[in-house]
Formats: C-alpha cells, sequence, structure tokens
C-alpha cells in the first residue's frame, strides 16, 4: 500500500503584521483560495488539510475549506506543532508536508522536486526540506517528515520556539533524526534576494501584481515564469524588495544553533515587530 501523503497548510486570520492576510483578494479569489489551488497541481497523490485554530476569528477560514471542498482541522492558536500532529492523526498520514498558507506563489513543480527526492531516497530520512539551508525565493518553502519523525518531534519539543514553528526540534537534533535538504537545480540562491512570500501590506501588492501579470495566460505559473516576469517589469521586484531575506529567523539566532546570521537581516537598520 502507498504511503499517504498529507499537506498541511497553516492558516489563521491573527497576524501581527498583516491581518487575514491568507483571505486577502487576488484574481477574484482569496489568498488561501490561490494557494490551495497550486498545491493541487502536484504530480504525487496527497490529501490537502487546512490547519487552523479554534479562535471564531478564523470561522472565515473554515467557511472557504468548506466552500473549496478542502477538510479543516482546528486546533491551539500557538502551538503550530500539536495542530500538526492532531491534523495528521486524524487523516491517519504517513507522511506530512509543512506548507505555511504565506505561499501563496509557491511552485507545484518545487513541491514534487522535494518529494521525488524524499521517496529516491526514502527510508533515509525522517525529514526532507528545501529550506535547510534555503536555495529557491522565499516562499517556496516545502517539509516533509514522516510521521514517526512528527510524532517524537511533538512527544519532545518543549520550546515555545519549536511549539510555534513546528519543525525546529528536527533541525536542532541532527543527532536524532536524519535529514536531507533540496538545492535548487539552477545552482543559484536566491532565498536572501527574492521574496515571493507575504508577511508585509507590500508582499501582498507584489503576490497581487504577479498573478494579474502571469494568472489568465497560465494558472500553473512557474518560478521560473516568476523570475521572467521579475526581468522584464522589475519595477514589480521592487514593490517588497526592501522586506527580502526577513524572515522569523531574526528573532531566534541565539536559540537556533543551525541557523545563521546571514541566513536572515533586519530591515533599515530597526527592528522589525515581533
Amino acid at each position: 500500500m502507498a504511503d499517504k501523503v498529507l499537506i498541511i497548510v497553516q492558516a489563521r486570520m491573527a497576524s501581527s503584521r498583516l491581518p487575514g492576510k491568507v483571505m486577502l483578494p487576488v484574481v477574484d479569489k482569496s489568498l488561501l483560495a490561490l494557494m490551495i489551488e497550486r498545491l493541487q497541481m502536484i504530480q504525487h497523490k496527497a490529501t490537502i488539510v487546512i490547519a487552523t485554530t479554534v479562535s471564531a476569528d478564523d470561522d472565515i477560514i473554515v467557511n472557504e475549506a468548506d466552500m473549496l471542498n478542502i477538510p479543516y482541522y482546528r486546533g491551539d492558536q500557538y502551538n503550530l506543532l500539536d495542530r500538526h500532529y492532531q491534523a495528521a492523526l486524524l487523516h491517519d498520514a504517513d507522511i506530512v508536508l509543512k506548507i505555511p498558507s504565506d505561499c501563496p506563489l509557491i511552485d507545484p513543480r518545487i513541491i514534487d522536486d522535494v518529494l521525488k527526492y524524499y521517496f529516491k531516497h526514502k527510508g533515509m530520512y525522517d525529514y526532507v526540506s528545501n529550506l535547510h539551508p534555503a536555495t529557491y525565493p522565499d516562499g517556496n518553502d516545502v517539509e516533509i517528515m514522516t510521521m514517526d519523525c512528527l510524532r517524537q518531534t511533538w512527544k519532545n519539543a518543549t520550546k515555545s520556539m519549536e511549539l510555534e514553528h513546528t519543525t525546529p526540534h528536527i533541525w536542532e537534533n541532527p543527532q536524532l533524526f536524519s535529514i536531507g535538504n533540496v538545492t535548487w537545480e539552477t545552482g543559484l540562491d536566491y532565498s536572501m534576494s527574492h521574496r515571493f512570500t507575504i508577511d508585509y501590506l507590500e508582499d501582498y501588492h507584489f503576490i497581487k501584481a504577479v498573478f494579474e501579470e502571469l494568472y489568465y495566460q497560465n494558472k500553473s505559473f512557474s518560478c521560473i515564469d516568476v523570475l521572467k516576469l521579475l526581468n522584464r517589469k522589475p519595477d514589480i521586484y521592487q514593490i517588497n524588495a526592501e522586506y527580502a531575506g526577513v524572515n522569523w529567523y531574526r528573532h531566534h539566532l541565539n536559540e537556533l544553533k543551525t541557523i545563521n546570521p546571514g541566513q536572515t537581516r533586519e530591515i533599515s537598520g530597526f527592528l522589525l515587530d515581533s
């Protein structure tokens, strides 16, 4: 029997920087709907579940999941690790993919590439990602773990940072887990220079511009298509360029042994809100 692959999309309305970002409209759909659409384009067979919270504010996400005919799980607002584990249990997963909802431009081909790597080396790795270290443009985040790996992490992770971000306990314990990483086949590293994720209003304007340029001609446009667009229209790249390389790592460099300061940055010389 083939392994059951479960893609868990974590999503909630609360956000300190851009509240409700996953439901912002682009090309007459929500960003969450567009992301689900892209996840459904992968070649591998997988079940998608939206992992949201018990907060009443997230009823809108549950309604969107129902409209999209996508199952959902409601769990703790802050313990993302528990949310992932309980959703995986509920769906009897063998292999779990963690893909955050702030990646609406994620390339389905990249997801397939990471899955191909995992299955090619099946049994060798407990965890495979394309972001430890990252080379793809930020916003193409794929993390794969076995159910046993997720279970052990759920049992043993205790730090608030580990609970909030789900997988750092795995990264930080290579003596416990066998870890693989997929790098961009181009040989390039755009992880600090190109930002396809959403956390700020400028990110929304950037993503909106990209979809409006590419979506109507080809709904399954690729990461390379986006890069070609940015070369043709550098003004689109500039919309959120000031945030390139800014990510959550910056708040936890004293805790993360496997992340170096060159993998994140502040902006304009001052600390961003946490």
